[in-house]
């Protein structure tokens, strides 16, 4: 049986994260934003008391799109959603497992951010991040790791918000897992990255010598095909063996724009070093006609929705337009993570293929980006994009005596080259082995005295003040 907990405090913070260069994705380029980081005190029925953390850069432009909001607007609605589910999570005072504690709180959250304009991606944003810390607070209280903890159902969870799946189908995912040792980065190449020549897609000294590598597309047919084309020649030129994978963030307008650019990968001659290493297409429209939109012939190809991910329902849905995969993210929700990927194993077990995939838009060094590998581990990505770390310049802000504690306590994943300490990347590789520390994959919190509030987010009179 599942141990109960009850909250006692969930306190925000936030630390400033300059980015190394420009990341361009969809319609936004970012070179700055905060991270975000929670504590969360509990007390385990007997075992006592115990604190968790998590983190997360707060993203603009991804959660909500909407071209009327400037991007400072749209952290401001990540940072509403935190206040919202932090006041919803602490109005439970019993005991009760932490999957309890979500189930009971995820759908007023979801309600109470619409009702403030807050779409439903931006609204599970808040529940996420609390969730994991107080996994690592549970993790902790009971002296386990994520892994052995998350195979024994140490969050007690079942199938309320999934009917869809049995608790034996959850069960038996859970406890058949055996955690990657070992997982794959994917390079990320966004649109204002270089191509050709120093620091371009070839550059050993920029892909750390990745094997997989994830290539940004901008919505036009004509010039992401001339721009992939030139990724595909340098792709050529790298002696060994890789794969890659496409993401459009929403921006290909309908099926007709998507059909083009398949039929230029199909058809072109120069786009054949892309073609033939496809793995797949990731959210190639907006995930409102991603919704009403069948993928018809297209759907032999693999495509996976990843913005369009906001709900619980949302992988059965896709499956039913023709997707075959979704994306596993720890900004979306790790709980849900893991019952897609009990989906994925329980569809490809009667005859077709279903799959999660790792992406990263908002993993920065240290517990973000250890929560989200360790949760990738354990559910057996074995490749997951890491641009959090790639764009901003290792561990950016954080005060350098938190760094190396990281880097002290997690020596097979990162590394002092010189030029501060980094993701340690072993041929092409990241490795699991310290995220065995008991907790949910870190052996370090954050120096909360060295950390600012949470900003009080801003009216909208405000901004146009």
């Amino acid at each position: 049986m599942a141990p109960r907990l009850k909250l006692r405090d969930i306190t925000f913070f936030e630390r400033p994260a300059q980015f190394a260069r420009p990341f361009r994705f969809g319609a936004i380029t970012i070179n700055a934003t905060p991270q975000l980081l929670v504590r969360a005190e509990i007390e385990v029925e007997g075992r006592g008391a115990a604190v968790g953390a998590s983190a997360e850069l707060l993203v603009p432009k991804w959660f909500d799109k909407r071209p009327e909001l400037s991007p400072a607007q749209t952290v401001d609605e990540l940072r509403r959603s935190l206040e919202i589910a932090r006041g919803l999570y602490l109005a439970r005072t019993g005991f009760q497992t932490a999957f309890d504690l979500h189930a009971a709180c995820i759908g007023a959250q979801i309600a109470t951010c619409a009702k403030k304009n807050i779409p439903a991606l931006a609204a599970a944003y808040g529940p996420a991040e609390i969730d994991k810390a107080i996994l690592d607070a549970l993790l902790r209280a009971v002296e386990t790791n994520f892994f052995d903890g998350m195979a024994g159902n140490i969050a007690g969870i079942d199938a309320r918000l999934s009917p869809d799946l049995s608790e034996r189908d959850i069960r038996t995912f859970l406890s058949g897992r055996v955690p990657l040792e070992r997982v794959a980065i994917r390079h990320t190449v966004g649109l204002d990255d270089v191509v050709e020549g120093e620091g371009g897609v070839a550059d050993p000294r920029e892909s750390a010598g990745a094997r997989y590598f994830k290539l940004k597309l901008s919505g036009d047919p004509a010039a992401d095909a001339e721009r992939l084309a030139r990724i595909g020649a340098e792709l050529d030129t790298l002696g060994h063996d890789c794969k890659v994978t496409l993401d459009a963030n929403e921006q290909y307008a309908d099926l007709a724009a998507l059909q083009a650019l398949m039929d230029r990968l199909d058809h072109d001659a120069t786009l054949r070093p892309i073609a033939t290493r496809l793995l797949y297409v990731e959210q190639p429209m907006p995930r409102d006609i991603t919704r009403q939109s069948p993928l018809g012939s297209l759907a032999a190809r693999g495509f996976i929705i990843d913005e369009a991910d906001d709900s619980y329902h949302a992988f059965p849905a896709a499956r039913a337009l023709g997707y075959r995969g979704i994306s596993s993210k720890s900004c979306k929700g790790l709980y849900k993570s893991i019952i897609n990927a009990t989906r994925a194993a329980k569809w490809s077990a009667e005859g077709e293929t279903f799959f999660v995939t790792g992406e990263d838009l908002t993993c920065q060094a240290g517990l973000a980006v250890q929560q989200d590998l360790a949760l990738g581990a354990f559910l057996g990505v074995t490749h997951a994009e890491r641009n959090g770390h790639h764009y901003v310049d290792g561990f950016g802000d954080t005060p350098l005596a938190e760094a190396q504690a990281f880097a002290a306590a997690h020596p097979d994943l990162y590394a002092d080259s010189g030029q501060g300490i980094r993701l340690s990347i072993h041929d092409g590789d990241l490795l699991t082995g310290s995220l065995h520390a008991t907790g949910f994959a870190t052996s370090v919190h954050p120096d909360w005295s060295a950390l600012r509030p949470l900003e009080q987010p801003k009216s909208l009179q405000e901004y146009l003040a």
